[in-house]
């Protein structure tokens, strides 16, 4: 079932359910969804001005239906260049074929870390790395901003739809 969002369009053809790509290799939302929410590094791209986008590797959260979440350092290149209602492109792939992906857009917000969120070290390196990283960190700190993308225009691809 197609749901609402604030853009002013019925359900059934609002950007933010619909897949832009219309082919018989794009993902279903479940599939998109449960493709996401797997552990990937994802790959975000904003605008920079005077420039072409800026498009680095971060590691992220997300459960379908929900929003993208990743930490960024406020003092770094990405942070400065954040804001909130900024619009970025968001993508994750598979490494092996067949290939799969997934790449979305959508405005961000703009929050304070919660511990949950920091909690993406062990998902991404495993217990012991994870940790390690977290002390290194903490013994470190530096002023960190939670970024929440909303997904609204989703574009897949899954070759495993070939054969």
């Amino acid at each position: 079932m197609a749901e609402a969002c604030h853009l002013a369009c019925p359900a059934a053809v609002c950007p933010a359910t619909v897949d832009r790509m219309s082919s018989p290799l794009a993902m279903t939302r479940a599939e998109r969804e449960a493709f996401l929410a797997a552990t990937r590094v994802g790959v975000v791209s904003l605008a920079e001005p005077g420039r072409g986008p800026l498009t680095v590797p971060v590691w992220y959260r997300y459960a379908p239906g929900g929003t993208v979440r990743f930490i960024t350092g406020t003092n770094s290149r990405k942070g400065k260049l954040l804001r909130p209602g900024a619009r970025i492109g968001f993508c994750v792939q598979s490494e092996t074929p067949p290939y799969q992906y997934v790449s979305l857009e959508g405005p961000v917000t703009i929050g304070e870390p919660d511990p949950a969120d920091g909690e993406m070290a062990v998902r991404y390196l495993g217990e012991q790395m994870g940790q390690a990283y977290l002390a290194m960190m903490a013994a470190d700190p530096e002023p960190t901003i939670l970024v929440e993308l909303t997904p609204e225009r989703w574009f897949s691809v899954d070759y495993t739809k070939l054969g």
